[in-house]
This record gives structure tokens, C-alpha cells and sequence, in this order.
């Protein structure tokens, strides 16, 4: 792992971006990384573009501001490739991961000439087959924890387990289907 990788989350309100990256960020920090995770908001409503972030380094992250030169870019809802550059300042030698059954021309018509690798998940079909709703966080993060190399499967799930066992304390008929997302989701991201 490079001393730093910054992540770029692009997504809608309600689509739990914002909750993926703070679970990323947990995540790295149970492994003894240093991190940072964070929102930005435009209008607070359901269904608006958000943006949110992460930065995770073996080093103290003294930076403090937006990420305008990510590594990775993760796209939650692939219809925002037609309304905002999720490419914009994506360095070459990173990736992008993108919730889409599209395929790979389809997909790189939008990425303005990225020539970077291009991940794609069908997070809709993970997160129905394993929760019975359309959730796409939890694939998606599974998914960019597994381009980035943030940490070994084994260790993802392992530590997911414990997030969910206290995140859903009150709802445990939750924990197993979010395991089986996490677990699919690791297998199905593919290069396009």
C-alpha cells in the first residue's frame, strides 16, 4: 500500500456514500492505518448528488481539505456520469469504481478520455440478492477495499462483522444479509 490513497465517493443522498466512506474509514483505522473520512454536502436532500472522502495513510494525514487528485473514484449511482466529471483530477495510475451493468465503451463514452483502469459492480443485484433492498454501500465498499488492496478480504469481513454486530445491535436479522454483500461484492467487481 502507497504511504497515502485518497478516495473520491460520488453518489446521491440516501444511497449511503457518505456512510460507505465512514465505514472504510473505521475499517482502515482497526488495521493501525491513519485516516480521514468526511462528506461534503451540496442541497441536503434525498436524491442530490453528495460527495464524500477518504484519505488512509501508515503515516499522520496532516492535509485537511477536499480531495481534488484522487487515487480512486467511487461511483455509487451511475447516472451521475452524465451530470458531474467523476474523473476530474483521478490520477491515471488509480481506478475508478463504478455501480453499473454497463459495459466498458458504454461506460468510458462518460469518463471525459480516462485512461485508467474502470472497475464496474452491479451493486443493485448484490444488495437485493443478499438484503432484499437495494442498499448499494455495502457492495461498493467491499468493492473499492478490493482495487485499492486497503486490506486483505479476511480482514474486511472480520472487522465488517464487528461494525455490524454494533451498528445493527438492535436489527442482528440485518448483520447476515450485509455479510453476504460484502462477500459477493468481493468476488464480482470486475476490470472493464
Amino acid at each position: 500500500m502507497n504511504n497515502l490513497i485518497e478516495i473520491r465517493w460520488h453518489g446521491r443522498g440516501g444511497q449511503g456514500a457518505k456512510t460507505a466512506s465512514l465505514l472504510l474509514a473505521d475499517a482502515a483505522f482497526n488495521t493501525g492505518k491513519y485516516i480521514q473520512g468526511f462528506p461534503e454536502y451540496g442541497p441536503e436532500r434525498m436524491g442530490a448528488p453528495i460527495t464524500a472522502y477518504n484519505r488512509i495513510s501508515d503515516k499522520p494525514i496532516t492535509v485537511h481539505s477536499n480531495i481534488y487528485n484522487p487515487d480512486y473514484v467511487v461511483v455509487v449511482d451511475d447516472t451521475l456520469l452524465e451530470s458531474v466529471d467523476v474523473t476530474a483530477g483521478l490520477k491515471e495510475t488509480g481506478a475508478i469504481v463504478i455501480n453499473t451493468t454497463k459495459e466498458g465503451e458504454e461506460v468510458r463514452k462518460f469518463l471525459k478520455g480516462y485512461t485508467g483502469n474502470v472497475y464496474a459492480i452491479d451493486a443493485r443485484k448484490i444488495s437485493e440478492e443478499a438484503l432484499g433492498r437495494y442498499f448499494p454501500n455495502t457492495p461498493m465498499l467491499a468493492a473499492i477495499i478490493k482495487v485499492a488492496g486497503i486490506m486483505s478480504d479476511e480482514a474486511l469481513l472480520k472487522d465488517m462483522e464487528g461494525s455490524f454486530k454494533h451498528k445493527f445491535a438492535k436489527k442482528p436479522e440485518v448483520i447476515e444479509g450485509n455479510m453476504k454483500a460484502l462477500e459477493l461484492a468481493l468476488k464480482q467487481v470486475k476490470k472493464i
